[in-house]
């Protein structure tokens, strides 16, 4: 079995994925040092939802801070991006799923806060087909909450799935087909997520 075998069967099942082995500690301490660094420089803003940048800054309903990971800088060639590289290689190659590109963030969600309910899509457009979540928070406590829901597509008001970002979890799923939501942390939490798109990285 290949190493993207089991998100891939998961996906096809299900639409969503979640291992906890996929990706190694030393990889997961890693990319926290680069967000930790870059959050004390001051490299951090507050995430937007939706393309109207006016409307699109409301803590009550995304409540994290991002840092954009360029395509061309060092960061973006770290194991981990090149890892995912090779994962959209294999998508293309069995589904012809034509996603072109990657993009990924550092996120930081602080006490209290979360991420409503909603599907990883603006809309109108349809370029990103494949959403990534891996958490970077070691000894996370389940009483910090924070956890990752996902609802049913047919019936966004049920829930399936809660699952608490443990450090090195890979939450891999559809984009256009899971709702989901982040739940309120008592702790600070952090994640590097992205996408798989089928337009050219900007």
């Amino acid at each position: 079995m290949g190493p993207y075998d089991e998100i891939i069967a998961a996906l096809n099942r299900q639409g969503w994925s979640i291992t906890d082995t996929t990706v190694a500690p030393q990889l997961c301490a890693e990319l926290r040092a680069h967000a930790q660094r870059l959050w004390e420089e001051g490299a951090f803003e507050p995430g937007e939802f939706g393309l109207d940048l006016a409307g699109g800054k409301q803590p009550e309903v995304r409540g994290d801070a991002v840092c954009w990971i360029e395509p061309a800088s060092d960061l973006a060639r770290l194991p981990f991006f090149e890892w995912m590289a090779g994962f959209r290689a294999v998508l293309n190659e069995r589904f012809k799923l034509g996603v072109r590109s990657q993009e990924f963030h550092f996120a930081r969600y602080p006490e209290g806060r979360g991420y409503r309910k909603h599907l990883d899509q603006h809309r109108g457009r349809n370029l990103r087909k494949i959403s990534v979540v891996l958490y970077l928070n070691p000894d996370w406590d389940a009483a910090n909450g924070g956890e990752l829901c996902f609802y049913q597509p047919t019936d966004p008001n049920t829930e399936i799935a809660r699952l608490a970002p443990l450090n090195g979890r890979l939450a891999v799923f559809v984009s256009g087909l899971m709702p989901h939501a982040v739940l309120p942390c008592k702790a600070t939490r952090w994640s590097v997520t992205g996408w798989l798109r089928t337009d050219e990285a900007a």
